[in-house]
């Protein structure tokens, strides 16, 4: 447990109820609907939307969601797969005949149905208490009556300028005379609340089949775009079965395929080989160990993880035992391997996570995410809303499982996770961070469970992350085990930002109590009652 003589935040402690977000506006609004009889899915709707607004550059209702929610009545673990879909008419030689070789990550190309809206309402509609439009509200009034600007967000806004300024609709919605807000100051979006203000009254088919979509059709046609009124009125989220695997007497889920979970079981599952707390935290072969376990089961998601309606994946054979052995036989100690397959997927980017569990013990772990800061740098038309970029994740390559194709969904990297002991959920958590996320959640874990470290250290404990070959460490991670690990053939690089944010919620069946858990690296809190 932490020294509380040292500096950081504790973990957040309450009995009744408790929501974590990367956005104090965010958690408490969705304190604000728990309070006024909503559970914890209503919640979780409420703090996204709102996010939509506040964190638009992470987040918002042009892209795509992912949930898991432990239903307390029921003892049941529901999954829904909230992602778009590729234009019908998105195939590969569509992309290079309007002149790229590779995937674009930026403009109109990469930009996919976005699934957010439906994912809310469908979650809504089966596992809510609240009506959806009031869900909205805090979200409303907030684009409409505006919200201060923090330093966090300030800061990455800053840092995306160049991108808004390159297009008259991002300009004029997301700078103020050519510059990002500064933090503390506050910022409108009238456009967006007159969006969200619409769906509230007419419902998800102001979105999928109403004047919003025809917006966005015709600001992706005028802009040689692939997008149809069709391909938006054809969208739809998928209840799916969760995934899972076993860590240290624990069942970690996740939602399979064609999101990156599998890839944190397969880590968890090569990790189980041996007793990782037997080495130093942050210790040269505590970050080789882990860097190593995880670029293996990337090397395996590059390959594989794909839409599953396209492709039959070998997902029990990734989350064998057998598999898993085989895995960690790879790993040599004091010596780093080289990628084995190069990834065709751009870098990690931003996404926003919440957790809320209620009064009744419903838990509900929810991703929203427009892939990099500001999705695809374009604003629709008149509709105020970022577009995403997550076609960004298909890749180009005739004959590989992610290649892109008409309908089809690309590999998603944002992934809720809801952890369980015997039946009882116990953690509800995710990672932020694109390409980290998997990473970051078995990390988070590790240290949770083999390094018995509160949720809030566990969050807050320095971050290392190999990819592409480059193992990128924060600046808390010691000077010697840097050394150390150049000394194994790890090419090192000092983090040029934080590695992704996280929220957790512990959920202590035994007495009762939850403990909550915000990253530093993100301006958000837990909090509960």
């Amino acid at each position: 447990m932490r020294n509380h003589q040292r500096p950081g935040r504790s973990p957040v402690m309450s009995t009744q109820a408790m929501a974590a977000t990367s956005q104090p506006m965010a958690t408490q609004v969705a304190l604000q609907i728990l309070q006024q009889g909503g559970n914890a899915m209503d919640a979780a709707i409420a703090a996204s939307a709102a996010l939509s607004v506040v964190e638009s550059y992470s987040t918002g209702i042009g892209g795509d969601c992912f949930i898991l929610y432990h239903e307390a009545a029921s003892g049941k673990l529901h999954a829904l797969n909230g992602s778009g879909r590729a234009p019908a008419k998105a195939t590969a030689q569509a992309i290079r005949d309007r002149g790229h070789e590779v995937m674009p990550v930026k403009g109109i190309l990469p930009v996919t149905v976005p699934g957010a809206i439906d994912a809310w309402s469908v979650a809504n509609e089966k596992l809510g208490k609240l009506d959806f439009a009031s869900l909205l509200q805090p979200a409303i009034e907030y684009a409409r009556n505006g919200y201060a600007v923090s330093p966090v967000i300030a800061t990455n806004w800053q840092q995306t300028e160049t991108l808004l300024a390159e297009t008259k609709e991002a300009s004029a919605v997301y700078l103020v005379n050519g510059k990002a807000p500064q933090a503390g100051t506050i910022h409108r979006q009238p456009d967006l609340a007159a969006s969200l203000q619409l769906i509230a009254e007419q419902g998800p088919d102001a979105f999928y089949k109403g004047s919003i979509t025809e917006e966005i059709v015709r600001f992706s046609e005028a802009n040689d775009g692939l997008l149809s009124l069709q391909d938006f009125a054809d969208h739809r989220s998928e209840w799916v079965q969760p995934i899972s695997s076993e860590y240290r007497g624990y069942e970690v889920c996740q939602i399979p395929p064609n999101g990156q979970g599998i890839t944190t079981l397969m880590a968890l599952n090569i990790l189980s080989q041996t007793e990782v707390s037997e080495l130093k935290h942050l210790s040269a072969p505590h970050v080789h160990l882990l860097s190593e376990a995880f670029t293996l089961s990337m090397a395996e998601r590059d390959r594989y993880i794909s839409d599953m309606d396209f492709n039959k994946l070998p997902v029990e054979w990734m989350l064998s035992d057998e598999f898993a052995a085989q895995q960690y036989a790879r790993i040599a100690v004091g010596k780093a391997s080289p990628q084995p397959v190069e990834s065709a997927l751009p870098h990690h980017k931003d996404t926003v996570y919440i957790t809320v569990v209620d009064e009744e013990r419903n838990a509900c772990s929810f991703i929203n995410s427009v892939f990099h800061s500001w999705g695809s740098g374009l604003v629709a038309g008149n509709t105020g809303i970022n577009l995403q970029n997550r076609g960004g994740g298909f890749t180009l390559e005739e004959g590989h499982f992610n290649c892109i194709e008409p309908s089809k969904r690309p590999m998603h990297t944002i992934i809720p996770s809801m952890v369980y002991k015997g039946n009882k959920p116990v953690l509800c958590f995710g990672v932020m961070g694109g390409q980290y996320q998997a990473m970051g959640q078995a990390y988070v874990l590790s240290n949770w469970l083999d390094y018995g470290m509160d949720i809030q250290e566990a969050l807050d404990a320095a971050r290392f992350f190999l990819y592409d070959d480059e193992l990128g460490l924060e600046s808390a991670v010691p000077a010697a085990t840097a050394k150390e690990l150049t000394g194994y053939g790890h090419k090192i690089a000092a983090a040029q930002a934080p590695f992704g944010g996280g929220q957790a919620i512990y959920i202590d069946q035994e007495n009762g109590v939850l403990q909550g858990g915000s990253d530093p690296r993100k301006d958000g809190h837990a909090a509960g009652y």
